[in-house]
């Protein structure tokens, strides 16, 4: 097998947008934390799984991989008997909502406007260059529901969880959801603990929108809120500001770079990202994450403008 059919592989796993037939689930096991307040957490394979739970029943965000769901609904059962109420969805990718189908037989699922969409067509996802994937349409039944433009409150155990859109963020359809009297949000994956983020330049997400949509979530939170990540362990308010600052150096970096005339060969001959290398993983490398702010910043994938409808 060729290096670069090796490194993609690993990349989509490491991202959990694999299909899960590709995937194999049987040792998965999920496990289950308290985060704060009436809210927990569940890890197993893709993103993870915030989880309300009160005497009105659970709020769910997020169910990973259809195979997991009758693992994921007992875990729930051992923290209560309590029914599930809804669930929200953070974004569209498989990692995030392949459980749709499973747990809407109980409850409505709710998310952004194009979290439905996206899940309704199908489509290629990915960085707009070597990272790519094409996402399934999925079934009537896998699609949310109840969807919404920008925010939505639910008013569930005691809590008031406020679904917040980040425009072209990650996706185009992302959501943060914020349980302010459990003093936890789950940023979904606009923010991740494995390094270099994906960025779904083919479906919506940019840089830009990545930065700002964070920048506007610390913005409201407040300093000692506990951070659920797509990915990775619990964070704090820290870690978030470190990602960011991140996120704001390498885009200036690239459109440096690109202000000088760089080609995208160029920018990683030069190895422009060097300086944030510690960022870079087995999943998003550093010319993986600097071909991403390219493409994003410039329209263009891999180095050749994409026209735009």
């Amino acid at each position: 097998m060729r290096a670069s059919s090796r490194i993609a592989i690993l990349a989509c796993i490491s991202a959990g947008l694999c299909f899960a037939q590709d995937q194999d689930f049987s040792k998965v096991q999920i496990k289950v934390s308290k985060v704060g307040g009436s809210v927990y957490m569940l890890e197993g394979a893709g993103g993870n799984i915030g989880a309300s739970v009160g005497e009105d029943g659970i709020v769910v965000v997020d169910d990973q991989y259809a195979p997991l769901a009758d693992k994921i609904q007992a875990a729930l059962k051992g923290i209560t008997d309590k029914p599930v109420r809804f669930i929200i969805n953070t974004h569209y990718h498989q990692d995030h909502t392949g459980g749709n189908e499973f747990f809407q037989k109980q409850a409505p699922i709710i998310a952004q406007d194009n979290v439905r969409k996206r899940l309704e067509e199908g489509g290629r996802a990915g960085n707009g260059g070597a990272l790519h994937f094409e996402a399934k349409a999925q079934p009537k039944a896998a699609l949310p529901i109840i969807t919404f433009d920008h925010d939505v409150t639910v008013h569930l155990n005691g809590e008031d969880i406020r679904a917040l859109h980040f425009p072209a963020g990650h996706t185009d359809g992302d959501s943060v959801i914020y349980f302010p009297k459990s003093n936890v949000v789950h940023m979904g994956d606009d923010f991740v603990t494995y390094g270099f983020p994906f960025i779904d330049v083919d479906g919506g997400g940019s840089i830009d929108g990545m930065i700002a949509g964070v920048e506007g979530a610390i913005a409201s939170l407040p300093p000692d809120v506990k951070v659920i990540p797509g990915h990775g362990p619990v964070s704090n308010l820290n870690d978030v500001h470190a990602y960011v600052k991140m996120l704001k150096e390498t885009r200036a970096a690239v459109q440096q770079a690109l202000d000088k005339k760089m080609s995208l060969a160029d920018m990683k001959e030069k190895k422009i990202l060097d300086p944030w290398k510690k960022y870079s993983g087995d999943f998003i490398t550093e010319d993986l994450f600097l071909e991403t702010v390219y493409n994003s910043l410039t329209g263009q994938k891999n180095g050749r403008f994409v026209k735009h409808n």
